[in-house]
C-alpha cells in the first residue's frame, strides 16, 4: 500500500505540473492553435467520462450496491458544485480582453479560484490511483491536459497587466502545486481508515467529481475554444483509448 500512496502522490505532483506548462506555453506561443485545444480538451472529458461511469461508479456498485454508489455518485456532483458556486472561480475562456482592464484582479481571481479547485482534483487522482493504480495513470493525464489551459488562464491575464513573465510563471505554478497538496490531504485523512467499502465509497464519490468538471468546464470551454465536431471526436477518442486500454489490462 506504501508504494500506491507514493505513486499516486507522484501522479498527482505530474497533474500539477501540467498548470506550470501552461504557463510556460503562454510565453512561447502567442497564439496556440485554439482547434488542438479543443480536441485535446474533449479527450480529457471522454477520458474522465467514462472512467467515471463506467469504471469507477460500476466497481463500486459491486462492493456497496447501487444504492449506495448512487448517493456517493450524487454526493460527489453536490460537493463539487458547491465549491464551484462558493469560491469566486472564473472559467479560463473570458480571460483576455484587448485593452487589459483590470486583468491583474482578474488574473489573481483566476489563479485562487484555480488553486481551490485542484485541490479536490488531486484527491481524486490520489483516490483513484489507491483504488486502482491502472486508472490512475489516465485519470492524472486527462487532468494534467485540462490543467494545460488553466494555467494559460492564470498567466495570460497577469502577464499582460504587469509584463512580469517570471511572477505570472510562479503564480501559475503555485495554483498547481494544489494539487499534489490534496493528495497529500486525502491519504492524510483517510488512509488510516482505507478498507474496501470505504474505498468504494470513494471512488462512486470521485467519479461524480470527474462527471461534473467533464460537463461543467471541460466540454463548454473545449466548444468555445473549436466546435462542437471537434468536442465530440475528442470525447468519441477518449471513450475509445480507455475501452481499449482496459480491455488490454484485463487481458493480463
Amino acid at each position: 500500500m506504501e508504494g500506491n500512496i507514493l505513486t499516486a502522490l507522484a501522479l498527482t505532483l505530474f497533474a500539477g505540473l501540467a498548470t506550470g506548462i501552461g504557463s510556460i506555453v503562454a510565453y512561447f506561443i502567442p497564439k496556440p492553435d485554439m482547434r488542438a485545444l479543443s480536441l485535446s480538451l474533449g479527450f480529457a472529458a471522454g477520458v474522465m467520462i467514462y472512467v467515471g461511469f463506467v469504471d469507477l461508479f460500476c466497481s463500486s456498485k459491486l462492493v456497496i450496491g447501487f444504492g449506495y454508489a448512487n448517493l456517493f455518485f450524487l454526493l460527489g456532483i453536490f460537493l463539487i458544485y458547491l465549491l464551484d458556486m462558493l469560491i469566486p472561480h472564473i472559467h479560463m475562456d473570458g480571460q483576455v480582453d484587448s485593452h487589459c482592464n483590470h486583468l491583474y484582479r482578474s488574473g489573481i481571481m483566476t489563479t485562487i479560484g484555480i488553486a481551490l479547485h485542484n485541490l479536490p482534483e488531486g484527491m481524486t487522482v490520489a483516490l483513484v490511483s489507491l483504488a486502482d493504480l491502472r486508472l490512475g495513470v489516465p485519470v492524472a493525464i486527462a487532468i494534467a491536459i485540462h490543467n494545460i489551459p488553466e494555467g494559460l488562464a492564470c498567466s495570460i491575464p497577469l502577464y499582460c497587466a504587469t509584463s512580469d513573465r517570471r511572477k505570472s510563471c510562479l503564480l501559475s505554478f503555485a495554483a498547481g502545486m494544489t494539487e499534489p497538496l490534496g493528495a497529500v490531504l486525502a491519504v492524510l485523512l483517510l488512509y488510516p481508515f482505507l478498507n474496501e467499502e470505504l474505498l468504494a465509497a470513494a471512488s462512486a464519490l470521485v467519479a461524480g467529481i470527474m462527471v461534473f468538471i467533464s460537463f461543467d468546464e471541460l466540454i463548454p470551454i473545449a466548444n468555445r475554444y473549436g466546435s462542437e465536431h471537434l468536442t465530440n471526436l475528442g470525447i468519441i477518442a477518449g471513450f475509445l483509448t480507455m475501452m481499449a486500454g482496459l480491455i488490454l489490462m484485463g487481458a493480463f
